[in-house]
């Protein structure tokens, strides 16, 4: 079974797993226990949660709570927040800190974070933080989060949300008063049903992109919110090309497929590059490779620029950023963007954690290094997270284990009946200063506890080893250039559930999300540059050949669309809406055919009308004038099963323009 096959299938057991494994009878939970120092670092902190969430209200039996997977962000302001997961149908959590309304940090560093409730949860945000759920799934996610903050001239930053259920899908919502209070969760964000691994970014001041698998084929869906992350209507694109599908989709269901990592989007605040958006996987090097089951031993980066035409639809370019000797889907490989433009990517082997950079705008990439070192080396390491800012400076966190071997292979770290013999596992800190010019990095151990015992399952909900960790932790740095970091723990033994030795294998551990942050930046970071240092100067990305045509506006009050078309290298996509008819259309894969004549295009490709698969599509479009209401032209015509056909046009636009660029 590929992995994206097993991915599949073991996210219809989410809900089974989580009612499976987390009926419990209610009892009180310990303190947090002592800790050792980690240098430049705060203290670890566990982010508090409720032993419990009972079924009903009074109720002897409940779930356990359980704090997996945090995603962590940082606005301009230096406010912090952390979003962890329950699992489904559990919902997510939230903590924040905040230098402007809450207290200040404690004399060891460590902040007073406030516990924010849950936002994917319908009841609000209550005195108890919906800990106290009245019914089983009242939480509209719990499976994945991913948070993300805008990035306003002046005001409070807006704060998106995102958490999955599967089906329908995403669900999304956003706070514009840091958390206090979040609008009415959306459980239908993503425009397909059935979902996968969900990511958020944002850019300006109310845009926010939403990245997800499309379970039925595993293409990568970008979607664009313009109202803060409530819905994500805005914009609508494919990260896979057309080339690069064959050897990265999921069609058949038994190919490798990829694995997604995060979407970033340049925020430079003066480089011409600024708004560009990309992403990042990991798939088989070929075709073949796909078609036979092999392993995901290549990365990629799709590249978006025609993101910044604000159309309704938008392209991605991919580049083969390296390629390995073996799997590198080590569950999700990471990207980040400097202030200057410079994109940074890394991922894991299970031994090595491995680091590239491009400085023409992902087009071109280094040879991968192996960022871990000393007593890392050589040892299972797994999980890596990335973040960039300044020009130059980036981070990067992992999970190490202090015993050679595969970090899935029980016999290798849980050799004995009693955990004293098992692995132990830390959180290291890796960081450069000179990210893309020769980069060194300095290693650091930022744990000041074990956190973990055992093995590390790499393997997703379909592993087989030990999934306390999840398969991810974060890293975000502040405005004054410091690592925020959190993390999942399950060191210590629960006080519900099997009550038992802290060494024993059979009790239930306490999972909590915890937090640290770097005490003073790094001296060295450069933080000024001029427009020569912006990435792409001084090396150019290849300019674009042969015809494109692109267009947005509308026919009429009930119609509107939007439509990118190239012939070098061939790519399109198409948004459609007709609001009279009930018709929205969007382009799947691409295009496959495309003829320019004189100032007109005619493009075809496999689309998707109402979210579901099995249709052609045909657009006819001439740009006659400029501006171009009333003399612009657009025509489409869509066919699919059961005879089905549709047509509009063409017909004179009423608002918008279509142009011509070659």
């Amino acid at each position: 079974m590929s992995p994206a096959a097993r991915r599949r299938r073991a996210l219809v057991l989410v809900a089974t797993f989580v009612l499976s494994i987390s009926l419990i009878t209610l009892a009180r939970s310990s303190g947090p226990s002592g800790a050792a120092s980690n240098g430049n670092f705060s203290p670890n902190q566990e982010l508090p949660l409720p032993p419990v969430a009972p079924l009903v209200g009074g109720s002897p039996i409940g779930f356990i709570i359980r704090a997996l997977e945090p995603s962590i962000r940082v606005d301009k302001d230096g406010t912090v927040y952390v979003a962890s997961i329950r699992g489904v149908p559990g919902g997510v959590d939230l903590h924040r800190w905040s230098p402007a309304v809450d207290l200040p940090p404690n004399p060891d560093g460590t902040y007073p974070f406030k516990y924010k409730g849950q936002p994917d949860n319908p009841c609000g945000i209550l005195p108890n933080g919906c800990a106290n759920n009245t019914a089983i799934g009242l939480a509209e996610g719990g499976g994945d989060v991913d948070i993300a903050v805008n990035f306003p001239t002046t005001g409070i930053p807006n704060l998106a949300l995102v958490s999955l259920t599967l089906a329908p899908g995403v669900t999304g919502t956003h706070s514009v008063n840091r958390g206090d209070s979040f609008s009415t969760p959306n459980p239908v964000v993503a425009l397909i049903p059935g979902d996968d691994r969900q990511w958020i970014e944002g850019f300006g001041e109310k845009n926010v992109y939403l990245v997800y698998h499309d379970a039925a084929t595993f293409n990568i869906e970008v979607q664009r919110s313009n109202d803060g992350g409530f819905s994500y209507v805005d914009g609508f694109g494919e990260a896979i090309d057309p080339q690069t599908f064959p050897a990265a989709g999921g069609v058949p269901a038994s190919n490798t497929a990829n694995t997604l990592g995060t979407i970033r989007v340049d925020r430079s605040p003066t480089c011409g590059s600024r708004g560009n958006l990309y992403q990042i996987f990991v798939a088989p090097d070929s075709v073949g490779e796909n078609a036979t089951g092999g392993p995901a031993r290549s990365a990629y980066v799709g590249v978006s620029t025609d993101v910044k035409l604000g159309l309704p639809v938008f392209t991605f370019t991919d580049f083969k950023i390296a390629t390995t000797p073996t799997s590198i889907s080590q569950i999700f490989p990471a990207l980040a963007v400097d202030a200057f433009g410079n994109l940074y990517a890394t991922w894991s082997d299970n031994t090595g954690i491995f680091y590239t950079y491009s400085t023409d705008l992902g087009t071109t990439w280094v040879a991968p290094i192996q960022v871990n070192n000393g007593e890392t080396a050589g040892k299972p390491n797994v999980f890596p997270w990335i973040d960039a800012d300044a020009n130059g400076h980036v981070g990067i966190v992992w999970f190490g284990g202090d015993r050679i071997g595969n970090s899935n292979d029980a016999t290798i770290h849980q050799p004995t009946p009693s955990m004293t013999g098992w692995t132990n596992w830390n959180v290291y800190y890796a960081e450069s200063v000179n990210g893309h010019t020769a980069p060194t990095f300095a290693q650091s151990k930022i744990s000041d506890h074990v956190i973990h015992r055992g093995t590390v399952s790499t393997g997703g909900l379909g592993g087989a080893a030990n999934r306390n960790l999840g398969d991810l932790f974060q890293i975000a740095f502040d405005p004054q250039h410091r690592a925020n970091v959190a993390f999942s723990d399950d060191f210590k033994p629960n006080t519900v559930g099997t009550v038992g030795d802290a060494d024993s294998p059979s009790s239930t551990r306490l999972i909590r999300a915890n937090f640290t942050h770097q005490l003073t930046a790094n001296p060295n970071i450069v933080t000024t540059g001029t427009a020569a240092d912006c990435a792409g100067t001084t090396t150019p990305p290849p300019a674009e050949t042969g015809h494109k045509i692109t267009g947005g506006g509308r026919l009429g009050p009930d119609v509107n669309f939007g439509f990118v078309a190239k012939e070098t290298p061939m790519n399109g996509a198409l948004s459609y809406h007709d609001n009279s008819a009930n018709v929205d259309v969007h382009s799947s894969g691409g295009i496959d055919y495309v003829v320019f004549s004189g100032h007109c295009a005619t493009f075809k490709g496999n689309a998707k009308v109402n979210g579901q698969t099995g249709y052609r599509f045909s657009v006819n479009a001439c740009d006659n004038a400029d501006p171009g209401a009333g003399k612009d032209t657009f025509g489409i015509g869509v066919t699919g099963p059961n005879n089905y056909v549709y047509s509009k046009g063409p017909a004179p636009i009423t608002e918008g323009n279509i142009e011509m660029h070659k």
